[in-house]
């Protein structure tokens, strides 16, 4: 059994979901070197992991990492022969970043707060993480290396490669930023157009990511969707008439509504047909519908708006019975002409299922599995939980317990084992 982390540690490890995208993005601001940029940001908190347990949890966390990391790269750049023009750079805001108390235990108002100079750091790297001269995989991989701090193998499980080849990747994409002399900015607003389809696929993965976890103890992570979707608020901020960024913005809104009732108190997945809908967070229903609601004015429907719509379906049922699995049925057959992908024929299979039975559901999914529409999806868990599903509604309980089976094997985090383990039980 794992050892419990003490406060400090579970203080550490709060700061690195919430810090890492901050402070490595302002890092890389102000050196304008990546590699040196993350690796301060992983001594910043190691000297942290040292120190908190005996000097406590500073009063603003984000702002002692910044500081400390800040001061290793200063020292690293004295240490080198082309340092001199980055300590200029460093220097000239050092008053902004300094604590107030001259130790690095208490942190200056302006990064706490993220003063206007600071706030669009991660915005400025998420654009130069997705400049059109790096491939569309290099420019989301990357994106979720130093934004959202996931490691090189959680991004290498995303992508289903190996993880040395996501490293490599990685290295070409930063090596290639430098050699280039990409800017680190936000790109005038004739540049906006070649980058808006990758920032927002980059944000909808790092939502993804913390919606459905690829690893863990647990299948959500809150931080980062929250962070994608501070992301994406941004992006509509700067893009008011961009169909999809509003598109977008309404999907994280609507899914993470209803997150606090995906797992019960002990961390176990609720499916959707038994969530607490009291625990829905209504007000943020609310706001995604309106969000959608101005996107589809502007008459340019996009994958994300679709799924939007999908989701809203599930959001304003007033119970699972009232769901509208027809309306949705349709439009997934719709959001296949946009985006072809096995993801959502067996999401539509899903929806047929639910709207005329699991017969018509199992037929179907035999269909896409021979005509191969589904390949690619062999490892995937919910392919398996799928045809569980249909079998078990079926009453073929023992078939439907080879693909639980599958599926608990195939499962990425332990809420989801343990949720078809449950599943498999019952089967037998």
């Amino acid at each position: 059994m794992a050892a419990m982390r003490t406060p400090a540690e579970n203080a550490v490890a709060e700061a690195f979901r919430n810090e890492w995208g901050r402070v490595v993005a302002t890092l890389i601001r102000v050196t304008g070197d990546w590699d040196l940029a993350e690796e301060c940001a992983q001594e910043a908190f190691a000297t942290a992991l040292e120190r908190w347990p005996g000097d406590g949890v500073p009063r603003s966390p984000g702002a002692w990492l910044t500081t400390t990391a800040r001061n290793r790269a200063i020292d690293r750049l004295r240490r080198s022969t082309v340092g001199a023009r980055k300590l200029a750079e460093l220097a000239a805001t050092s008053a902004r970043l300094a604590p107030r108390d001259g130790d690095g235990n208490d942190d200056a108002d302006g990064v706490a707060g993220e003063a206007p100079a600071v706030a669009d750091d991660r915005l400025r790297l998420m654009f130069t993480c997705c400049h059109p001269a790096l491939a569309l995989e290099a420019q989301v991989a990357l994106t979720l290396r130093t934004l959202a701090g996931l490691s090189t193998a959680e991004i290498a499980r995303a992508f289903l490669v190996p993880e040395e080849t996501m490293a490599k990747r990685l290295v070409r994409a930063k090596h290639k930023i430098r050699d280039a002399g990409i800017p680190y900015r936000v790109p005038p607003a004739h540049e906006l157009e070649a980058r808006t389809s990758a920032v927002l696929a980059v944000v909808y993965l790092l939502f993804n990511e913390g919606y459905s976890a690829t690893s863990g103890d647990d299948v959500i992570r809150a931080d980062l969707c929250a962070e994608a979707i501070r992301l994406g608020e941004l992006l509509v901020g700067l893009l008011p008439d961009e169909p999809e960024a509003l598109g977008l913005l309404a999907l994280m809104m609507l899914h993470d509504a209803r997150r606090s009732a995906r797992t019960d108190a002990v961390g176990d997945v609720v499916p959707m047909d038994e969530q607490d809908r009291s625990l829905w967070n209504a007000e943020e229903i609310a706001r995604g519908v309106d969000v959608l609601q101005r996107a589809v004015r502007l008459h340019d429907p996009g994958q994300y708006q679709l799924q939007a719509a999908i989701v809203a379906c599930h959001a304003t049922a007033i119970d699972a019975g009232a769901t509208d699995w027809a309306e949705i049925a349709r439009l997934y057959s719709i959001l296949l002409q946009v985006l072809p992908t096995a993801i959502v024929e067996l999401n539509r299979a899903v929806a047929v299922a639910m709207a005329d039975g699991p017969t018509v559901g199992l037929t179907l999914l035999d269909s896409l599995e021979t005509e191969g529409r589904l390949d690619g999806l062999s490892g995937y868990h919910l392919l398996a939980a799928t045809r569980a599903d249909l079998l078990r509604r079926l009453g073929r309980h023992e078939d439907a317990a080879v693909h639980y089976r599958s599926a608990l094997e195939l499962a990425r985090t332990d809420a989801e084992r343990r949720f078809f383990a449950r599943r498999l039980a019952q089967a037998r």
